[in-house]
Parts: structure tokens; sequence; C-alpha cells
């Protein structure tokens, strides 16, 4: 992420930070559950939560490990997680602001890194991938989750419309086929593809990201006048809710 941009998505999110601590979607999944059992039993010493947002893989896996690193761009979002932590008496949590094009840490840091719902943020990609790997210890595992693009270039194009009038920092979902290749010229293996369908439900997902009015009515006219199979693809309901695809990465460094 350049500076510019990664000073855009901060200041574009700090306002909003405690919408994310609070937000059910993002608490909750069988994403997160496959995070936990990613790290449950493994005696990991220390992790790292990449672009952890409202920090819920950092409380989820908190009980497992030893330490968690809980790193964003947004100095907002590291607050309300380290009062949430504290909230929770969860003491070994820490957090660490950075992007995740430019992370802060040594070479093979950490044992594990997760990643959920923040490298369609990302303005370098691959830059952000390739510090995961680097601050990742040789054979360690890394589990990316995040929405995932429609494979048709039609709802493609119709998603990442209704996704950029809905938040103006988002950059882009990428689909399943994009993040394997890019997984692998940045150096992970990839293990397992976990895949599955996330209902939005439309009010909550503008009110979190606080968007303004008029965007949120072009979002619905847009939705209205949306083809009938990208309709049927996203699972386009009468009041604007839908159906997000949602994959989870399961990766080591090679």
């Amino acid at each position: 992420m350049t500076k510019q941009a990664g000073q855009f998505a901060a200041a574009h999110y700090e306002a909003r930070a405690s919408a994310y601590v609070e937000s059910t979607v993002h608490s909750q999944g069988a994403d997160l559950d496959a995070i936990v059992q990613a790290v449950q039993g493994r005696r990991l010493e220390h992790v790292l939560d990449l672009g952890c947002g409202g920090g819920h893989v950092s409380y989820a896996v908190a009980p497992h490990v030893g330490r968690v690193m809980a790193c964003d761009i947004t100095p907002g979002m590291l607050q309300v997680v380290q009062d949430e932590a504290s909230r929770r008496e969860l003491s070994n949590i820490e957090v660490r602001q950075a992007s995740a094009e430019n992370l802060p840490f040594e070479d093979c840091a950490f044992d594990a890194v997760l990643c959920r719902f923040t490298a369609h943020h990302w303005d370098g990609f691959e830059a952000g991938l390739r510090e995961a790997r680097r601050v990742l210890k040789p054979g360690g595992q890394a589990v990316f989750v995040d929405v995932t693009a429609p494979e048709d270039a039609v709802s493609d194009s119709w998603l990442q419309t209704l996704e950029l009038m809905r938040d103006i920092s988002h950059v882009r979902d990428y689909s399943v086929e994009e993040w394997v290749g890019a997984l692998g010229r940045s150096g992970f293996s990839v293990e397992g593809l976990g895949r599955s369908r996330l209902r939005m439900a439309f009010e909550s997902w503008v009110a979190r990201t606080q968007t303004p009015a008029e965007r949120v009515d072009g979002i619905r006219s847009l939705q209205r006048g949306a083809p009938a199979a990208v309709k049927e693809r996203l699972g386009l309901e009468e009041d604007g809710s839908f159906l997000l695809d949602v994959t989870v990465f399961t990766v080591h460094r090679a």
C-alpha cells in the first residue's frame, strides 16, 4: 500500500472502528472457526493478525497461542482492539500500526500469519502477501480469508461497483484463481481451500461504513436495474441484502 493510499484507508476507517468491533458478521462465522482450528493445539508462541480490523481474529485465537500481534493501518482500530482485549482480559494481545505492504517486523518473526477480510483494501496485493511470507517462519502456516469475486466478468463488475459505492476505500475482491496465482508467486504453497457464502443484510452493511445516503440510493438503483443473471449470482433480495463468496486459503511458506 502506498503511503497516500494507506493514509486514505486509515482516515476512512478511523471513525468506523467501533462498528467493526460490534459487527455480528465479523465476530462469528465458519471462516473464523477455521482460523481457530488452524492454531488450536499447536502450541504456537507468536502469531500475527494482519489487518486486524475490529480484532475478532485476535480475540478468537488469543486463548490458544502465546502472543498475538494485532496489526492494522488505522490507529482508531488499534485503540478499540486494545480496549476490547483489556475488557476481555486477554493480556497476550499487543497492537502495532503498519500497512500490510511494509511490516515493521523482522524476518521469520511469527509462527503463523492470520489475515481476514482485509486484503481487498490493500493497494499492493502481492506486496502484502510477500511481506506476510517474509515475517513467517520457514514452514509456517498462514490462513487468508477474504471475499472472492465471481468467476464471470459481468457479476464481477457489478460486485466491485457495489463494493466501491458502499466503501470508497475498497480496492478489489480478487477471484479464487487470482488469489491462488498471487499466493504462489509470493512464495506460498496452497494446501487447502474452504468456500462458503455469507449473507450481507443491506441495512447493517451500509451502516457499518457510514455510507452517505446518496450512495445508498445509488446502490439500490443499481441493484434494481441489475441483469437477472447478476441478481441470481449475487442472491439479491428485495431489501438489497445479498450473498458474498468467502474463501479460506490455508497455505504454508514454501
